[in-house]
């Protein structure tokens, strides 16, 4: 592991100039996350419940990136080794507080292919189509959408509410079209889901097993832009309601789950900025690729340290609540389990809540290391258990 560690991190920007053009690029990072919790109140535990005594995990991602360009066409490539663990076989918290245990599908270092895409520029309109994250372009943020850099926690470093189509790791397969004209984007995308909730293959059926993702962004101000989404899944997905305490007896093809998402980001000064998101979906049909959250609402800011003589430093906090619909509540109070998240009962249900504060110290040009601290009140919607502090020390190298 360390091998392909010290590989990643090797300092790779090339690029070659034809007339002052540059027609590719090459890029590498490294992230390491290591995460504690300490003991917390736990009168009872189900198969999918954090663990209430002392945990320390570590993650560890690496990516070679390669984008080669001709006039207004671009091909690019992200080779990735993933590797490490979450709190409790990342079960127990919905709003799970390492942003990259999403990439991590074998705890032993893994390669594989994270993108693979053609990415095209005709006039207003640009097309991209092969493998990508669905995340690379709905739901951005300029303060909150980089867990290797920014805000950690699932909820805050995206909508929690969109179940947006990936595969274990985060990555899927399909095309999505943008259209600009002046400060005006719409763009819309259509992606493969797994072929079982949270699960490494991707079902090629897409008539059937697809999530489609529609967003709207105005500039509204110089440094102000919001968004908003519309998505619609489509998959062998459970019915919550027809469920008693396993919903995978009641999948079908083609099940369908919709929702909504607003994203708004404003930059108050060039070293303030301030961020929040809300976020809805039916919440009839089980989570199936993301984490399982129904409803959502973050906000946060985010402060440069120039006024403290660290000009590239940052620190951000932000808050987040997030709930479930009545038909998983009920769910999960029946003793039943999703792909994350059941702790056998749900005597008490609550909104899960928790609140997070990182510090991100840029020690060179290529290095970062972040202190980060999380609150989480609730976990997994259950008044019973918690709450967890959380602490993270995040090593992160980019050339």
């Amino acid at each position: 592991m360390k091998t392909l560690v010290l590989v990643f991190l090797m300092p790779l920007s090339l690029a070659s100039q034809d007339n002052q053009v540059k027609w590719f690029d090459i890029h590498a990072q490294a992230t390491t996350i290591t995460q504690a919790h300490g003991p917390f109140n736990a009168p009872y535990s189900g198969k999918n419940s954090l663990r209430p005594f002392t945990e320390t995990d570590t993650s560890v991602t690496t990516t070679l990136s390669l984008r080669l360009t001709h006039q207004n066409t671009e091909l690019g490539f992200d080779g990735e080794v993933a590797g490490g663990n979450g709190f409790s076989g990342v079960a127990g918290i919905a709003a799970f507080p390492n942003g990259e245990i999403t990439k991590i599908g074998k705890p032993a270092p893994t390669p594989y292919v994270a993108r693979l895409f053609l990415k095209q520029q005709v006039s207003h309109f640009t097309w991209i189509a092969g493998k990508m994250s669905a995340e690379d372009f709905f739901d951005n943020n300029a303060y909150s959408h980089e867990p290797r850099t920014q805000f950690m926690n699932w909820s805050i470093m995206y909508n929690g509410a969109w179940d947006y189509p990936a595969d274990t790791r985060g990555y899927t397969v399909g095309a999505l079209l943008e259209f600009a004209f002046g400060p005006f984007r719409l763009r819309a995308g259509s992606f493969l889901e797994p072929v079982w909730a949270n699960g490494p293959k991707l079902d090629g059926h897409f008539a059937a097993s697809r999530g489609d993702v529609w967003e709207w962004q105005y500039q509204y101000a110089k440094g102000g832009v919001v968004r908003v989404m519309r998505f619609m899944n489509h998959g062998n997905m459970g019915t919550y309601r027809r469920a008693d305490q396993d919903i995978v007896v009641t999948r079908k093809p083609g099940t369908a789950k919709y929702g909504f998402g607003l994203n708004v980001e404003q930059r108050i000064t060039g070293d303030v900025g301030v961020f929040g998101r809300l976020g809805w979906n039916d919440g009839k049909t089980e989570s199936w690729a993301f984490t399982e959250i129904d409803r959502t609402a973050s906000s946060g800011l985010s402060l440069r340290g120039s006024r403290w003589h660290r000009q590239d430093d940052v620190f951000g906090a932000a808050v987040a609540v997030n709930g479930i619909s009545g038909d998983h509540r009920a769910y999960l109070a029946r003793g039943g389990y999703g792909f994350m998240i059941g702790d056998g009962m749900l005597a008490r249900p609550d909104p899960e809540e928790l609140f997070e504060a990182y510090y991100a110290w840029r020690v060179q040009k290529v290095v970062t290391i972040s202190a980060d601290y999380q609150r989480i009140v609730n976990p997994a919607y259950n008044q019973d258990r918690g709450p967890i502090t959380v602490f993270s020390l995040r090593l992160h190298v980019e050339h």
